[in-house]
């Protein structure tokens, strides 16, 4: 096997004229030395194909990879890439979301116009995608409001820090057939991209995932595949590249900055009757999964609210920053910190409860989410209410010793489960126990053992005889991604349908060893076929499978696929443009109250209690939900109060975990209260929904809210830092 090493560049914007790779080549050890030049023109992206496996012609970011070397250890190999050349030409660089609508500013993608779009983009200049929604009369509502509250706010970059950083191993067979194993989220994604980005028949590639240490969106879209692919193909042997924490760092991605205006007016007894959003956001270098993030963040700035008029639009933008995805919640969580901010501050205004505000205005039984998207079910009044009572917040007392202040926060959201599509295989093997494969990923939440638990309830069987296969292209049916909380809902409804086939047949083939119809039998409990309404009278799932393996029927294989094809948009109601949306829905929803204390003489805030309730329709498991809303809790909090990503210039200051402020367990609260809320969703397995990013989305804002209840004064940046509290805390105004 060989080891790999990238060469990254040291400019965010620059043409690159020539490479000097004899040096890296002459150096003992080293196998291969390959630059852009040696690489195909295919590109490669979620929404547009903008991205090239590696740097061609110019570069983009600071970090991008220039050249990669392959060498007989990692030493080696990363010697051999200081040992390589490049001249480039500097070039006029795009350092913020506001500089790149600036006029006259330097074009990070000259092409933009013929790069391949997957939804009918509005883009020109730096703006890879223009998004605009429209319910009602915004304009003529105003007149009617006796409160508007209107202001800006800035979300920052915030990185994924997954434990595990990026990594892959790519080997080539006889036939240039290459076997992948990569840290990622979607092992049909992984092989899309390298497919695309080297001019590749996706056949050549098959796909898979060993364990994975954490995802949470960095790992949807392809990293370092297609370098170690192309390696592995130029040499014949085994390529292997780990990126080191700094690596991961300057060239994987963040969480998308964002700038929002947002404007929302109410009447006097609280009725929220407009809101008005605006958002500008930074995609980096390519577009990734920016326009899907963008459409989602537009379709939740309404909030989980009954609000006639709204108007909301988005401008992407491209930077000569490090590329920008996907990550928990994605866009969620910043517009939440915006309109929950917006729902306190007009609670304060008319003299109403916060909880009490959100109660008038949340959306009524069946009525559809912003866009026209149907809600098949909605448990957030339990949530709310559940939180009132066990939060004690009508009797919230804010005394604390002196030199220390206290105050309480509240949020809520929604989220989706459904989008794109799934797929499941369920096959009885010859005892009787069960092998199921789905393609979804586990990337530390858990979706093996709820998967698992799902095809054990849907036959009947202890999940002790059902085993789960490993994510690989070449065997498992489709799975779009293990991403946007989608996997419980999505693809637990395909090992339901599955599993259904698997009874069908089940029954089908005992009722010839029983001699009787099929419709005189139940599955029972056990893994057995029985005769309805005569207990002794059975057989066993092995006695059946052992028949159709050796004497009639044939293997027992079971297999479901689907697509979530409720539209997101309705015409009828709301006018788009520019609309980046796949059809999404299967709203779970979340609330939290927290409550911290802030050092008056450092500003220094800390949470020292949450209460968080999310309805999940139902839980698959109990326990695994609640280390959702434990670990969304403490992410949340790091995006609130400490996680920020800070450049120099075009350089990432900070790419290293002394330097970049994420919490530990010894900054966690001691005390977070979860509290499951079921309210079954229609379609989902057994009723449930997803709960990945949901305990999230809230955190910002309801730690925002919190802060402004204990100071006073109101911070509309993140992350709301010590010195950015003392602040407040000093001059005791709005900032």
């Amino acid at each position: 096997m060989l080891h790999a090493a990238i060469l990254a560049s040291p400019y965010p914007h620059a043409r690159i004229l020539s490479y000097d790779t004899e040096a890296a080549r002459a150096l003992p050890g080293v196998a291969c030395v390959m630059t852009g030049d040696d690489f195909p023109s295919g590109l490669m992206g979620a929404f547009i194909k903008d991205e090239h496996a590696i740097s061609k012609d110019k570069v983009r970011y600071v970090g991008e990879p220039v050249a990669v070397v392959a060498a007989e250890d990692e030493a080696t190999a990363r010697h051999a890439v200081r040992l390589i050349d490049v001249r480039y030409e500097e070039l006029g660089a795009v350092l913020s979301h506001e500089e790149a609508v600036a006029a006259q500013a330097p074009i990070v993608h000259e092409r933009l116009q013929d790069y391949i779009k997957v939804f009918p983009a509005v883009c020109y200049d730096n703006v890879a995608a223009e998004v605009e929604m429209i319910e009602g009369d915004v304009d003529s509502t105003w007149q009617h409001c006796d409160v508007i509250v209107e202001d800006e706010f800035e979300t920052q970059a915030q990185n994924h820090l997954a434990m595990e950083p990026c990594g892959a191993l790519a080997e080539t067979d006889a036939n240039g057939r290459v076997s992948l194993w990569s840290a990622n989220q979607s092992v049909f994604r992984v092989q899309a991209n390298v497919a695309e980005s080297l001019s590749m028949p996706m056949s050549k590639i098959r796909s898979m995932t060993p364990r994975v240490g954490g995802g949470f969106g960095n790992k949807m879209e392809a990293h370092v595949q297609p370098l170690v692919v192309a390696l592995s193909l130029a040499t014949g042997r085994p390529v292997k590249l780990i990126l080191d924490r700094e690596e991961d760092f300057e060239m994987i991605r963040a969480r998308h900055p964002m700038r929002i205006h947002c404007k929302t007016g109410a009447t006097k007894d609280g009725k929220i009757l407009a809101r008005e959003v605006d958002i500008l956001q930074d995609t980096g270098a390519y577009a990734d999964d920016g326009p899907g993030v963008l459409g989602f963040a537009l379709q939740c700035s309404r909030g989980p609210y009954s609000i006639p008029n709204a108007r909301v639009h988005g401008r992407l933008v491209y930077t000569n920053r490090l590329r920008f995805g996907a990550f928990r919640g994605f866009g969620n969580p910043q517009v939440s910190f915006a309109g929950e901010t917006q729902l306190d501050q007009i609670a304060e205004r008319i003299a109403m409860d916060p909880l009490a505000l959100r109660l008038k205005n949340l959306l009524a039984e069946g009525e559809p989410y912003f866009g026209g998207t149907v809600v098949g079910s909605n448990g957030l009044r339990e949530c709310l209410e559940r939180l009132g009572a066990e939060s004690g917040w009508d009797t919230r007392q804010k005394t604390m010793t002196p030199g220390t202040r206290r105050g309480f926060g509240l949020a809520c959201a929604g989220h989706i489960s459904g989008i794109l599509s799934s797929g499941a295989i369920v096959r009885i093997l010859e005892d009787g126990t069960v092998m199921l494969n789905t393609g979804a990923v586990d990337i530390g939440q858990g979706s093996d053992t709820a998967l698992s638990q799902i095809c054990a309830g849907a036959l009947k069987v202890p999940i002790e005889q059902v085993s789960i296969a490993s994510p690989d292209t070449d065997g498992s049916p489709y799975n779009w991604g293990t991403t946007a909380s989608r996997v419980t809902f999505m693809t637990g409804r395909a090992v339901v349908g599955a599993a259904y086939e698997v009874e069908r047949q089940l029954k089908e083939y005992a009722g010839e060893m029983l001699e009787c119809g099929s419709a005189d039998l139940e599955l029972r409990e056990g893994g057995q076929i029985g005769v309805k309404g005569v207990p002794g009278r059975q057989v066993s799932f092995q006695e059946i499978s052992r028949r159709c393996h050796w004497k009639a029927g044939g293997p027992i294989v079971g297999s479901d696929t689907w697509v979530y094809d409720k539209p997101t948009i309705d015409p009828k109601r709301t006018l788009i443009t520019g609309s980046p949306f796949a059809n999404t829905g299967a709203f779970s929803f979340g609330a939290m109250v927290v409550s911290v204390k802030i050092d008056e003489s450092t500003g220094k805030t800390e949470v020292d209690e949450v209460w968080a309730a999310v309805d999940v329709g139902k839980a698959i498991n109990p326990q695994s939900v609640e280390g959702q809303i434990e670990g969304g809790f403490v992410q949340g909090m790091g995006m609130a109060l400490t996680e920020e990503m800070v450049w120099d210039g075009g350089r990432l200051a900070n790419p290293s975990l002394m330097d970049y402020k994420t919490p530990t367990s010894l900054d966690a609260p001691y005390k977070i209260h979860s509290y499951i809320i079921e309210k079954p969703h229609p379609e989902g397995p057994f009723g449930a929904k997803g709960v990945g990013e949901i305990p999230l989305v809230t955190v910002p804002a309801a730690i925002a809210n919190a802060i402004a209840d204990a100071t006073g004064a109101r911070l509309r940046r993140l992350p709301m830092t010590p010195e950015r509290v003392f602040a407040i805390l000093e001059d005791n105004n709005e900032t």
